[in-house]
């Protein structure tokens, strides 16, 4: 049994106190949180202890934590917590500084202990199943990949100021997802983004529209398209032609009732939000992390793919910026 503290009492954090304690494997011990009153509300609706984060990182018998916290503080929490001898799952980014994220990845090095990066789209049954029939050779050899992300609406303005940007908050799911369905990282990364969905988030020095592409060593290519606003819901699709055929995952929608009448045909609306959308992936995902680090095996996402999809964000945003293709492995140094 894998014994868990929990770093963080936000939203996203509920999420994963929810997968811990539905995971026949892993039970949870404590959590923490900067706010003390959310971290005991948390704690108690589990079955928790509410702890400081310094009292379950010197804790010996938790095994393993999973950080919820602010961006800011991950890179530092990973590196406390191997340091301690504990395994890890991180929510995305690992920072919003790619050579922050590259000197956490030398501490990590250096303690041997595992940590996965929490990018939970590659867990999604739709997503995973178009991965399986590509690695199954079901479309011959990939060659052109469409990703679709468009939220329902635009965060508040404030959290814009601090989450790094577009393509470090959230087009690094979309980097990532190429670099799962692709098989490595591209050699170039081209951006352009916009902001006319709200003024005010190009005041803060954002975009909140954006399509990038991806230009591969072996001539692929790969195109992400972001938005802050899709009024119908949140449109998450992945379209990927190969030599052989075509792979299509489509949304996931309110219901499935279609209606045809002489007026024409119409059907539901996609899932409102992350949340309606992946809470089947948050728990996939612990699933893997607990299998993973009880069994000692390998951990299907890497501090390694955090950073790699960092670099790619750090590229696209140069990018966007100069309105020049950037090479990645001018980032990465």
């Amino acid at each position: 049994m894998l014994k868990v503290g929990l770093l963080g009492a936000g939203r996203i954090a509920g999420v994963h106190a929810t997968a811990i304690t539905n995971n026949p494997g892993s039970t949870l011990v404590a959590v923490s949180d900067i706010n003390a009153e959310a971290a005991a509300k948390l704690a108690a609706q589990y079955g928790a202890e509410a702890r400081s984060t310094e009292a379950i990182l010197n804790d010996p018998a938790i095994d393993a934590v999973l950080i919820a916290t602010s961006t800011d503080t991950h890179s530092d929490l990973i590196e406390r917590a191997t340091d301690a001898g504990k395994a890890v799952l991180c929510e995305k980014p690992v920072d919003l500084s790619l050579a922050r994220a590259q000197a956490c990845q030398k501490v990590v090095a250096n303690n041997g202990k595992p940590v996965m990066i929490g990018f939970n789209r590659r867990f999604d049954p739709n997503f995973a199943a178009l991965k399986t029939a590509l690695d199954k050779g079901e479309i011959g050899k990939a060659e052109l990949l469409s990703i679709t992300s468009f939220d329902p609406a635009p965060p508040p303005v404030t959290y814009i100021k601090v989450s790094g940007g577009l393509f470090r908050d959230m087009m690094i799911h979309d980097f990532d997802m190429a670099n799962f369905l692709m098989g490595s990282a591209p050699v170039t990364v081209s951006a352009v983004g916009t902001s006319i969905v709200d003024p005010a988030i190009g005041g803060a020095g954002d975009v909140d529209t954006a399509v990038v592409t991806l230009t591969y060593a072996d001539g692929r290519i790969a195109v992400i398209k972001n938005s802050r606003r899709a009024v119908y819901g949140y449109d998450q699709r992945v379209e990927l032609l190969g030599s052989e055929g075509l792979l299509q995952a489509q949304n996931m929608l309110e219901n499935t009732v279609v209606k045809s009448t002489t007026a024409g045909v119409t059907g539901a609306k996609p899932t409102y939000f992350f949340l309606e959308r992946y809470m089947p992936a948050y728990s996939a995902e612990w699933a893997a992390f607990v299998a993973a680090v009880n069994a000692g095996t390998a951990l299907p996402v890497t501090l390694d793919d955090g950073v790699a999809a960092l670099a790619m964000a750090e590229a696209a945003t140069q990018s966007a910026k100069s309105g020049l293709p950037v090479a990645l492995a001018s980032i990465l140094g």
